[in-house]
């Protein structure tokens, strides 16, 4: 535990209706937050803002956690709108919570975190972000029930020596080849499609759909899953070290 948690930026996220309040609200996954506290960091709720305000307001905080939340507007990775709903050419019907602020905000934070190197942790929706701010593209629906990994705990292939194997205590020293299984908690119908530059895959469920990325260029400590590590984190110790790295890397920056 350092001696002065140091503060992690959790953007929230905008909910129309929240069962306490009686107006539309901003909202923080309790799960996210804990897991971070029980790292030893200080959730830092950012509400989501301006762009061009992102790195004045990103420069206080020592790392960053880019949280789940709803689907990124299918034109951020050159989709246009469409009528038949299927995907070809158009958006697919099961699109769903686009918002054009919260999707500005959160590719802003992208690239102010990576261009900077703070320490970053993307999760579910967040991994999505960074591969669509590095020029990557997604696959608007993974094919409905049965296909997609919504509802799922399923085991994953993690890179021997990966980021994110090593800050889940998962194999050996980075020059060993191969592969490790963990079981992760998942909730998507989307994935990656085309990556995005630099991003490296290593993570995969046995469907094949990517689970984690990293940045082999990366200016700071930075990792994404698809995955949630936070719906296992205070049971599983594998899944509370994601965090534990990232607040980890905050402290060794500084912050």
């Amino acid at each position: 535990m350092p001696s002065r948690r140091p503060l992690i930026a959790l953007p929230q996220r905008y909910a129309a209706t929240t069962s306490a309040l009686r107006y539309a609200a901003v909202v923080t996954a309790r799960a996210l937050a804990e897991a971070v506290f029980r790292a030893g960091g200080e959730p830092f709720m950012m509400l989501p803002g301006p762009p061009d305000e992102t790195a004045d307001r990103l420069s206080r905080c020592a790392g960053l956690l880019l949280p789940g939340g709803g689907d990124l507007a299918p034109w951020r990775y050159g989709v246009g709108a469409g009528a038949d709903g299927t995907g070809a050419g158009g958006v697919h019907r099961s699109v769903y919570d686009v918002d054009d602020a919260q999707d500005d905000f959160d590719l802003a934070l992208t690239h102010c975190a990576l261009s900077t190197g703070l320490p970053t942790l993307a999760v579910c929706r967040g991994l999505q972000a960074v591969n669509v701010a590095l020029g990557g593209t997604l696959r608007q629906d993974m094919g409905g029930p049965g296909t997609d990994h919504r509802h799922v705990v399923h085991p994953v292939r993690l890179a021997t020596g990966s980021t994110v194997a090593r800050a889940m205590g998962v194999g050996g020293a980075p020059s060993e080849e191969g592969t490790e299984e963990v079981a992760v908690s998942c909730y998507h119908h989307q994935c990656v499609d085309r990556l995005g530059q630099g991003l490296t895959p290593t993570a995969w469920s046995t469907d094949g759909t990517i689970e984690a990325l990293e940045l082999a260029d990366a200016a700071g400590w930075f990792t994404a899953v698809q995955w949630h590590p936070e719906d296992t984190a205070a049971t599983d110790r594998g899944q509370q070290g994601l965090f534990g790295a990232l607040v980890r890397a905050a402290v060794e920056g500084g912050g």
